[in-house]
């Protein structure tokens, strides 16, 4: 197979012979050619540098730089660590990555430019991207077929999903969390993470409501008043960054505690298809706000919440710096390291009795955000590879875990297995890699693209029937990690997290079919205007200095954002639930 430049119809870009010697891709990776350069003076942003090899497996590729504009990454700049070697070694690419931030969308769109592979957070940029003619054809000179062979017979529902949702039948992209098994759960990542030690020294107070979690947390702090650094104590540090129609942390939380998805201007219900308004009177995203006013009120929120970011926050967490989170991986995943773990610290689960998270559905056709190749990238099969890659097993688990063999592996019967240095890359990322011609630590090298593939509980046809969550592998159904461990097994009768939330109540937000569409020009204005309003008055809310002034806060804010046009917003919104619905009843049937 040779590994073909594919010009565009729009292009005027000249064109110059660029030999290439034949090599043989490992894997399923399809092998790479003789190819046609077009002239650097006028290159599109993804800039090659084809000719010497200067490392890795691939001597006789060109040496290219792809650019990655992605909706979802932290961080920018070059990829580093164990990722950009293996990227190297298997296809002579480096990739610099691009975020998104206020306003960047927008400027990479007029420009006519997204990128090379590119990665959408929202399905609504997704297909303004694909009508605006700046995102490539996936069956274009059979690109699919030969540089994406495994996504091509793997993933053909969700190829499918995609044709359907364009008006001329082509494939742009495809969906993350991809499952194999529709009837599946995710594992939960609402779940409710709190220091266990504390909790346990306080003789284990019953939590039903909200309220009495702000009591218990005023207890933590009364014994914890300090993090590690000396610094204050509080329950939550919360993060402006990944906010989006509505402060994200608050939304979130009633998400988890009442299982109500983010949908619109609002929450939808899975159970009813019942549509809340964030701004309708006694609403779950007001009852919520309401909850982080309470805290700051009581110093139990973090004071630099509204400036900070997450990196910022997480070392907070990791620094004993809060009592709790919504999220696993804002909680337990980043606190339960064997330090903390060995000196009888942990973040364990506490899910209010009251409390009803929601778990996701599985769903073949996958879900909401999507990889995509621009349509003026010079290599897009070189994107198809790497993409194609990352959706192989080796390629899911690499991601999600570092290299095979140096991280993790598979054992004689096909169980999957960490290695030494991958428990400990996997329990602390600061650990580093210093085999196998890897340098650095584990998070330098941590792929900043920060997409998926396959959902994390989908199955992972390399193994012996187990899934690509390690939660779930037989190699780590151990004994309790530690004392506290120990103790919240004693107190919930669970050994794992998935065990203990599945035991209580909660909510399956199933998959479907539905696909939110593409707002008017006229709808986008409004909504723009609304959705500043409501975040930029949360927050002022939540920093109140008292109930009157919180109060005072949110009724101006629904005033003003009704002046907006909250109403139009609101009935769009209600229409798209109602659909969501059928879809959703649909695809149960």
């Amino acid at each position: 197979m040779k590994l073909k430049k594919i010009f565009h119809k729009k292009s005027l870009k000249k064109a110059v012979a660029l030999g290439l010697a034949a090599v043989t891709m490992a894997g399923s990776l399809a092998g790479c050619g003789k190819s046609d350069s077009k002239d650097d003076s006028t290159s599109s942003g993804s800039t090659s540098s084809a000719g010497t090899e200067s490392g890795g497996g691939n001597s006789d590729r060109p040496a290219l730089t792809l650019t990655v504009f992605s909706e979802r990454a932290n961080y920018s700049g070059m990829q580093e660590g164990w990722s950009a070697k293996i990227l190297k070694d298997k296809f002579n690419v480096e990739l610099n990555i691009v975020p998104n931030g206020e306003g960047v969308f927008n400027t990479r769109m007029e420009s006519g430019n997204l990128g090379d592979i590119i990665v959408f957070g929202s399905e609504g940029d997704y297909m303004q991207a694909r009508d605006a003619g700046l995102l490539f054809d996936w069956e274009e000179d059979d690109t699919l077929k030969d540089y994406g062979p495994y996504i091509l017979e793997n993933m053909p529902y969700a190829l499918e999903k995609n044709r359907s949702m364009s008006d001329d039948g082509k494939i742009y992209g495809l969906g993350y969390e991809v499952a194999t098994n529709s009837n599946d759960l995710q594992s939960f990542f609402y779940t409710w993470d709190i220091r266990w030690d504390l909790y346990a020294q306080l003789g284990y107070p019953e939590v039903k409501t909200l309220d009495d979690l702000v009591e218990v947390f005023k207890q933590m702090k009364e014994i914890c008043p300090k993090d590690d650094n000396g610094k204050p104590t509080y329950a939550a540090s919360l993060w402006p960054d990944w906010d989006g129609d509505m402060v994200m942390y608050v939304k979130s939380t009633a998400t988890a505690f009442y299982g109500f998805d983010e949908f619109g201007i609002g929450l939808y219900d899975p159970s009813t298809g019942e549509f809340h308004g964030a701004l309708d009177d006694n609403s779950p995203y007001l009852e919520m706000l309401d909850f982080y006013h309470k805290l700051y009120m009581n110093d139990l929120l973090d004071p630099d919440s509204m400036t900070t970011n997450y990196d910022t926050m997480i070392q907070k967490v990791k620094s004993s710096g809060t009592f709790f989170s919504i999220f696993n991986y804002a909680g337990c995943l980043a606190y339960n390291t064997p330090e903390h773990m060995n000196s009888g610290r942990m973040m364990k689960s506490l899910t209010p009795k009251d409390a009803s998270p929601i778990v996701y559905g599985l769903n073949v056709l996958g879900s909401n955000n999507y990889w995509a190749i621009g349509a003026n990238c010079e290599y897009p099969e070189v994107c198809m590879e790497i993409i194609n890659y990352y959706c192989t097993p080796e390629g899911r688990m690499t991601m999600e875990y570092g290299p095979k063999g140096v991280t993790w592996d598979y054992d004689e019967d096909g169980n999957t297995y960490f290695t030494e240095l991958g428990k400990k890359t996997n329990a602390d990322n600061s650990t580093v890699l210093d085999v196998d011609g890897f340098s650095g630590t584990y998070k330098d090298g941590e792929l900043q693209i920060n997409m998926i593939t396959w959902s994390l509980d989908a199955s992972n046809p390399d193994s012996n029937g187990e899934t690509y969550n390690s939660e779930n592998w037989k190699s780590n159904q151990s004994d309790a990690l530690c004392d506290v461990d120990q103790d919240w097994r004693d107190h919930t009768g669970c050994t794992t997290t998935n065990e203990y939330m599945l035991s209580g109540n909660y909510v399956v937000s199933p998959g479907s079919a539905y696909v939110m569409p593409t707002k008017s020009d006229e709808l986008k204005t409004t909504w723009a205007q609304v959705t500043k309003c409501i975040r930029e008055n949360s927050w002022k809310a939540i920093y109140a200095s008292s109930d009157d002034e919180y109060t005072k806060i949110v009724n101006g804010m629904k005033a003003q954002a009704k002046g907006f046009g909250y109403q139009e917003c609101w009935d769009w919104s209600n229409e798209q639930a109602k659909l969501r619905k059928a879809a959703e009843d649909a695809a149960s049937n």
